[in-house]
């Protein structure tokens, strides 16, 4: 037990060519360090776990050895590379600028930079987190990270580069670490496993990759507490219990299940997500995510773009080739939505549900104009299902309910169906209803054209801000002004700025069809009418205010003359 040793510090890279993927970087080192175009400060920047102090130590090794070979790499033999080895070199400092960022404690760096180095040709300075000093520590450190003895070189990393004052970076070098990619990770895990004797799937290094977010160090931690649990084999089921990590399977039933129009395996896969303790909002943020990979997978040129295993590529692959770009756009759009509304909505789940029978519902009405003519013939049959389609409205039913034999067939009401799918599921218009039009345009003309009063168009108007909830702008419009009914059919809505009249004049050919179908009245009109105000005209000179004030109060007056005053 005490001889165990984690293997982020067990794999350490001792060379630059154990480093993983900072290879430009690390070419760079060597080749200065061949041609002794050494800098006498450096800057070393980027994510955490990348290798920033691991390739400080590298150079000060390096370039402290006595015997270098091939003029850039260590010889780990002479006195120099074993005293590095075994941790007692006096040549290599460092320092945690995170607990020691005082004054002070830049003052004792400066005391030491005095004295030369006994073994070796450069004394090196490794500050770790130097963004972390104090201002006057900074300035404290300036001068000497200027002009510093032959022998001192200085090593600043850092993670956050935009705390380092300008002066500091301005006599620095600056070398900018990139995160470690998904393949070069998976390549480095798949190498140790073998060295410790360990079988690991590829699809279980791929998870382990993408939680590590670019950091080696990170990977490796997680490697470590895979391998407490596995034991020796690793399997991708257990990587994603371990982790709990939503399982990419779920995506890609997901998509299937959109493809095919089967809303209740949908709903049914969203409720198993939510039972095993997943966040819906991150649900939904991942299978855009999945959907964005699908998209990237449809051009063979833009394949490798996925930072995923060759397995999971394939997969993306198959699935991209079922799937129409324009489909993919419209889900991408239905989501975003999703995502913008999840944020403020009460119930999160209705939100996210109703998302997932949108993309059910991608495709669908290019199979209604088949099944449309089937119910033309029975108008009677489409009364009961138009019945509580108005239910907004219970006082226009109880109207159409004394002319029952000329209710029946008034079908026209009946388009109205398919035109609702189209406002709450976000799809296109529906020409099915309109082969029905000539053969009843006669017979319900007259009804269609029934009377309403004032509270049933004030109903009907309300009920449009249900239809309308994802068109924010246009449903607060129907919120805040609603239609006064001049006559019989005409209604008139005061507007108060042109610009809103705009907004509502580009929305009213809607809204009046919906109107007009649910109100029986094809003569309804409505017109929108910019408000005048009567402007107050304001007090802003000292008379002005007096004469206000004396209006209101005619005793000022007196008090004026009797205490002579002025109005200043």
């Amino acid at each position: 037990m005490s001889d165990y040793i984690v293997s982020a510090r067990k794999y350490r890279p001792q060379t630059f060519e154990t480093v993983v993927g900072q290879g430009t970087l690390t070419q760079t080192l060597q080749n200065s360090i061949r041609q002794g175009h050494l800098a006498h400060a450096y800057l070393f920047c980027g994510p955490r776990g990348v290798g920033k102090t691991t390739c400080a130590r590298i150079f000060a090794k390096t370039i402290n050895c006595l015997n270098p070979q091939n003029g850039f790499d260590a010889c780990n033999e002479c006195e120099s590379c074993r005293a590095f080895n075994e941790q007692r070199s006096f040549n290599i400092h460092e320092l945690d600028a995170a607990s020691n960022n005082s004054v002070e404690d830049i003052k004792s760096i400066i005391d030491q930079v005095r004295i030369p180095p006994q073994i070796g040709k450069y004394s090196v300075y490794i500050i770790d987190e130097v963004h972390m000093l104090s201002t006057a520590a900074f300035n404290a450190l300036l001068k000497t990270l200027e002009e510093p003895p032959s022998y001192a070189i200085f090593i600043l990393a850092t993670t956050e580069k935009h705390k380092v004052l300008p002066t500091i970076l301005s006599r620095c070098q600056v070398y900018d670490f990139n995160r470690i990619t998904v393949p070069d990770i998976i390549a480095h895990l798949q190498k140790l496993a073998a060295n410790e004797g360990i079988t690991v799937s590829e699809e279980a290094l791929n998870v382990v990759a993408q939680k590590a977010d670019g950091g080696m160090r990170d990977a490796l931690s997680i490697f470590d507490q895979l391998v407490a649990f596995c034991g020796t084999t690793i399997t991708y089921e257990r990587t994603i219990e371990v982790l709990n990590v939503l399982n990419v399977d779920y995506y890609f039933s997901l998509v299937d299940s959109a493809l095919t129009h089967d809303v209740t395996r949908a709903l049914l896969l969203l409720n198993e997500v939510l039972n095993h303790g997943f966040d819906a909002g991150h649900f939904v943020t991942g299978f855009a995510q999945h959907l964005r990979d699908v998209l990237v997978s449809k051009d063979p040129q833009t394949l490798p773009l996925l930072e995923t295993s060759d397995a999971i590529r394939a997969r993306y692959a198959a699935q991209a080739q079922h799937c129409a770009p324009m489909w993919i756009f419209q889900a991408l759009d239905i989501l975003n939505t999703c995502d913008i509304n999840y944020r403020t909505a009460r119930n999160k789940r209705l939100t996210v549900e109703l998302a997932l029978v949108k993309l059910c519902q991608l495709g669908v009405p290019q199979n209604i104009p088949q099944a449309a003519p089937q119910p033309a013939p029975q108008p009677a049959a489409l009364t009961p299902k138009q019945a509580p389609q108005p239910a907004p409205q219970p006082m226009a039913e109880k109207q159409a309910i004394p002319a029952a034999p000329a209710a029946q067939p008034a079908t026209p009401a009946a388009p109205s169906m398919p035109k609702m799918p189209k406002i709450s599921l976000g799809l296109g218009p529906k020409p099915a209803p309109k082969p029905d039009a000539p053969e009843t345009a006669q017979p319900p003309k007259e009804e269609q054209n029934s009377p309403f009063t004032a509270d049933q168009l004030r109903d009907a108007w309300v009920g449009l801000a249900t239809t309308h909830t994802e068109e924010l702008r246009l449903k607060q419009l129907i919120e805040n002004y609603s239609p006064v009914l001049v006559d019989g059919t005409t209604a008139e809505i005061q507007m108060p700025n042109p610009w809103q009249m705009n907004q509502m004049r580009a929305a009213m050919p809607a809204l009046l069809a919906q109107l007009r179908s649910k109100l029986h009245n094809d003569q309804l009109t409505i017109r929108l009418v910019l408000a005048e105000y009567d402007r107050e005209q304001l007090a802003y000179t000292a008379e002005e205010k007096y004469a206000l004030m004396q209006e209101s109060n005619p005793a000022l007056a007196v008090l004026k003359e009797k205490l002579d005053l002025q109005i200043d």
